[in-house]
């Protein structure tokens, strides 16, 4: 691809969007890329202030600029009135960002800030693109499509939301780092503190935690243990008290508790199952990793997006479902049931692997160098 394999002429890019990781990391990954293909590229990021990415965007070494904007409340709530100012300002401002940094293109990931951006850019005929990260479209990226050139999505069947001629199937861009897991699984059991004799459960429930997800694994920890099955678990900063707590029964058990994992490379290395939140760049890491893997869906989310998600696999044999208000009564038992069976574990880890897209990143860059061209 032209994208991977010629050094395109500088642009400067506007990218817009954040407020969870699974927003923030894919357009993290579309910078690298952009600034691999052409360091000289200008890239700016436009994000909510007070959402994670004015951290996480700098860290990765980006700047960012902020906009006055969130999401509509479920209930009802005085901010909800104060929305479609909120609305305007960010549109105004957006406007001004643009006319300041005179981007070649505008990209727009998801998220609070996405919307109001990608509609100033389109408004300033800006080349723009979405990448619509789930296989259930947002209203935010429904409407916008109409006014954006290409829409890059991860899963089949988005006729249904966006014109088929918008359409570019590109996968989610994921971070490298995480998914090199080759020939690491010896470093990794170290890093751990684990044993190589035995199986290993890993539970991620997210960077913020899982409540049900924790609720269960900490209630059958006994279980876990009892069948000499090494666990690492992910529980976020809300639960880590609790399951420090619990652990003082388990000293001499191969248990890794932490609330936040650094070195997903290494937790996917040595594990042998996966239980995880069906977030679009959690299940984009799993296909590529080819782990075999149970998804619980986070009942909090837009639109129910990640239940999609999760049931996109399920409907292909390559994921187990566990709904969270299920979590306690069976995720326990067939995480185990899953870990115990190995032939069950090589077809969905096989059926997994062929939904993975590969070289995301690049598809994309690819896809606003065209559109900068046109």
């Amino acid at each position: 691809m032209a994208a991977v394999n010629l050094q395109r002429h500088k642009l400067k890019v506007i990218i817009s969007g954040g407020g969870t990781g699974g927003h923030i990391f894919p357009a993290i990954a579309i910078a690298n890329e952009l600034k691999r293909v052409n360091p000289e590229t200008e890239i700016l990021f436009v994000g909510a202030e007070g959402r994670m990415e004015m951290e996480k965007v700098p860290a990765a070494g980006y700047m960012i600029e902020g906009l006055k904007i969130a999401g509509i409340q479920r209930k009802l709530d005085l901010k909800n009135f104060l929305l479609p100012f909120k609305v305007i300002g960010s549109v105004l401002k957006s406007r001004s960002i643009i006319s300041t940094f005179n981007p070649d293109a505008a990209v727009g990931v998801g998220g609070y800030a996405s919307g109001p951006l990608l509609y100033a850019a389109t408004m300033m005929k800006i080349p723009s693109l979405i990448q619509e990260q789930n296989s259930f479209a947002g209203i935010t990226n429904k409407i916008l499509s109409g006014r954006v050139k290409k829409v890059c999505v991860a899963y089949d069947g988005m006729e249904k939301y966006f014109k088929k001629d918008k359409i570019v199937m590109t996968g989610n861009p994921v971070r490298q780092d995480v998914i090199q897991i080759e020939g690491k699984k010896a470093e990794a059991l170290k890093y751990f503190g684990l044993s190589e004799n035995k199986k290993t459960l890993l539970v991620i429930g997210g960077s913020l935690g899982a409540r049900n997800i924790n609720l269960a694994i900490n209630k059958g920890l006994k279980k876990i243990t009892g069948q000499d099955i090494q666990l690492i678990w992910q529980t976020g900063k809300n639960f880590i008290s609790i399951a420090n707590d619990s652990l003082s029964e388990f000293k001499n058990s191969d248990l890794h508790v932490c609330d936040f994992i650094s070195r997903m490379d290494l937790a996917y290395s040595c594990a042998d199952v996966v239980v995880s939140r069906a977030g679009a760049s959690s299940v984009s890491e799993l296909e590529l990793v080819a782990k075999p893997c149970i998804l619980v869906p986070s009942p909090n989310v837009a639109e129910d997006h990640q239940t999609k998600n999760a049931m996109a696999l399920v409907n292909k044999n390559a994921a187990i479902l566990v709904h969270d208000a299920e979590t306690d009564s069976i995720l326990v038992d067939k995480a185990l049931l899953l870990i115990n069976d190995s032939a069950q574990q090589k077809k969905l880890s096989d059926n997994i692997s062929k939904l993975a897209l590969k070289n995301s990143a690049e598809k994309i860059v690819d896809e606003i160098y065209k559109m900068v061209s046109n």
